[in-house]
């Protein structure tokens, strides 16, 4: 399918018709990837619901059917944990379990996970991913707000997601600074990280023997996370489903506060803010709460000489070298401070990034020695990352590298056939192709000026 969709939409042509076959193939794709209940990252590699995933995706289907963006969230949150969780992957039971690793036998939700909440007849994963699900679903609502009230979106979504952030604020706050902390590489998104190098070398990981992984079934091994770095993921979450996915109890041998996780947290949560308001509540706690984290972040994580916010270690107590496409996510935070901002910008457009130089915004620093332009989070470039901080170079003024930045991702979308990521200096597709959030974003972005509003 990609070999011929991508000549289509090289073919030459004025501006409109292009934009027009660009969205027509990315419905093709959503539609393709759609369950019947939610959308699947790929029908191969991610055969269920992925959590971020669903949350970006239900951004592109707004632009195309509201009520099933409003249906993607909704099953989304159907799996929540009693302890308001959202867990990583609801799992399609209709899947064989070969199909993808770690399986729900492997998770074991709700078994291990009663205590602490886990449905019992739906399975999930017990780790959760970055909270963008308010911003997600009062986007959804922005888009056709008669369909939203009509059916009672807001209200319904509301004491969930409020749930889901009072879960993070007060079980997650590991360090006991204001923000939430990740207890496996999973749950930032940035799986293989070089952030991670040495926390991971901590872990023993598990025996190659007692796992098989599905991936490499699909992917190449050049692009994936290493057999090493697998064994530990699989330590840390076997660690956490043997102590009940609780997290006080669990003895975290992984436990880092993350930029990108908690700038999420911080734009959903003035999101919540104004769900609370259009679902009758009081936004004032969502707002009280932003501004407390936003300080948090500021104060425990950004690092003026390097320019960019940094991971901490909950073990050491160490901020964590490296710049890492997390670090420059906090764009997206309301009021946040115009220093930090401007600071933020130029890092992006500096040597290790290479904004408006590189294709879309690598996701760890080019001039590193561990930096690998094709191996998953060690260097490509992601098109979540870059619709991200296109949104905050959009909300800090930056108008013209974010315009440079929403054309970019348009046109290697169309170029790759919605590639999972890219190389960034040859923009060569990676991963998968026909990737669920790619298509999604690159809708959301059609559908906006190069000033950032919505287009007719």
């Amino acid at each position: 399918m990609t070999a011929v969709l991508e000549p289509a939409l090289r073919s030459p042509g004025r501006e409109e018709d292009q934009d027009a076959a660009l969205r027509r193939a990315a419905a093709r794709v959503l539609l393709s990837n759609w369950t019947g209940a939610a959308t699947v990252p790929s029908r191969t590699l991610y055969p269920h619901q992925w959590s971020w995933d669903s949350a970006f995706i239900a951004i592109g289907l707004a632009r195309l059917a509201p009520r099933r963006a409003q249906r993607e969230l909704e099953t989304l949150l159907g799996a929540q944990w009693r302890d308001g969780r959202v867990p990583h992957i609801v799992f399609n039971p209709s899947v064989p379990l070969d199909a993808y690793f770690p399986s729900p036998d492997f998770w074991r939700s709700s078994g291990a996970g009663a205590a602490s909440g886990a449905p019992a007849d739906i399975e999930t994963s017990g780790i959760v991913q970055p909270p963008v699900h308010a911003l997600a679903a009062w986007q959804v609502h922005l888009a056709d707000p008669a369909e939203s009230r009509r059916r009672g979106f807001l209200r319904r979504m509301y004491p969930r997601l409020a749930a889901w952030h009072r879960y993070l604020a007060a079980s997650r706050d590991l360090g006991g600074g204001g923000l939430a902390a990740v207890v496996h590489p999973w749950e930032p998104g940035l799986d293989n990280s070089p952030v991670w190098d040495a926390a991971l070398a901590r872990v023993e990981p598990a025996p190659p023997e007692s796992f098989r992984r599905a991936d490499l079934d699909h992917s190449s091994a050049a692009d994936r996370p290493t057999d090493l770095d697998y064994g530990r993921y699989v330590r840390l979450a076997a660690d956490y489903r043997d102590h009940g996915y609780d997290d006080a109890r669990t003895p975290h041998a992984f436990a880092l506060e993350d930029p990108c996780f908690n700038a999420l947290f911080i734009a959903s949560e003035h999101a919540l803010a104004e769900i609370a308001a259009a679902a009758g509540a009081d936004p004032a706690p969502h707002r009280r709460k932003a501004a407390e984290a936003t300080a948090a972040l500021v104060e425990r994580l950004w690092d003026p000489a390097a320019g960019i916010f940094l991971a901490r270690d909950l073990t050491t107590g160490e901020a964590v070298g490296g710049h890492s496409v997390a670090g420059l996510v906090p764009l997206i935070v309301p009021g946040l401070p115009e220093t930090v901002a401007r600071s933020l910008v130029a890092t992006a457009q500096g040597e290790r990034f290479g904004l408006g130089r590189v294709h879309l915004v690598p996701s760890y620093d080019l001039t590193s020695p561990e930096y690998d332009g094709n191996r998953y989070w060690r260097g490509p470039s992601w098109f979540n990352t870059a619709w991200l901080v296109h949104r905050g170079l959009r909300q800090h003024g930056a108008d013209p590298a974010a315009d440079a930045l929403r054309e970019q991702a348009l046109d290697d979308a169309r170029r790759t056939g919605f590639a999972e990521y890219v190389e960034p200096h040859s923009g060569q597709g990676r991963g998968i192709r026909r990737f669920s959030w790619t298509a999604a974003l690159a809708l959301d972005l059609l559908h906006r000026t190069p000033q950032g509003e919505p287009a007719r």
